[in-house]
């Protein structure tokens, strides 16, 4: 997404167990599956802010990209669509709001009553993606970045894939001719 109002994180997590709530000083926990999401209805998706109120961006005019991968559930925003969206970047962008949360329905749990770990193994669909000021998993994040932020950063990581590949050639050619 090139734009200067560009937001990315992570509104879950996988495969790690984070403190839901505490009742009676007992600790309950939850986890999100790492397949949770195979074949779950992630259409048109929308971001908000606290799951209420605007809707900040979306998928289905482009300003909003969701993709599970191996860490979570991977959220890329286009925030400059309203005056909300604009707004909302900048409490993101001075650190004001630094974490998500998503709403969706479970298809499929198991409860761990030995960690008091209840595990989503399948989500059936997912609502929405928020930026929110507290979070049910601490693990989330988003941060404000620019475009170039990401372009500057890729081309760094491919001089030094170049470099290794350079590296490793003069290593070669060194061994061979001991």
């Amino acid at each position: 997404m090139d734009s200067d109002f560009y937001v990315e994180g992570y509104a879950t997590t996988f495969d790690k167990p984070y403190k839901l709530y505490e009742y009676d000083g007992i600790e309950y926990f939850e986890m999100i599956d790492r397949h949770a999401l195979d074949g779950a209805d992630m259409s048109d998706v929308i971001m908000q802010y606290d799951h209420e109120g605007r809707v900040m961006a979306r998928q289905s005019n482009g300003s909003l990209l969701i993709e599970p991968n191996d860490n979570g559930l991977f959220v890329c925003a286009d925030l400059k669509n309203s005056n909300a969206s604009r707004e909302l970047y900048e409490d993101i962008n001075s650190g004001l709001v630094t974490k998500m949360s998503w709403a969706f329905t479970v298809g499929e749990d198991e409860f761990d009553r030995e960690t008091r770990t209840r595990i989503i193994r399948k989500v059936n669909k997912v609502y929405d993606v928020s930026a929110v000021s507290i979070p049910a998993n601490a693990d989330t994040l988003i941060n404000a970045r620019s475009y170039f932020d990401g372009v500057i950063e890729g081309q760094r990581q491919e001089l030094l894939e170049r470099r290794k590949k350079v590296l490793r050639l003069k290593i070669k050619l060194m061994e061979e001719q001991i």
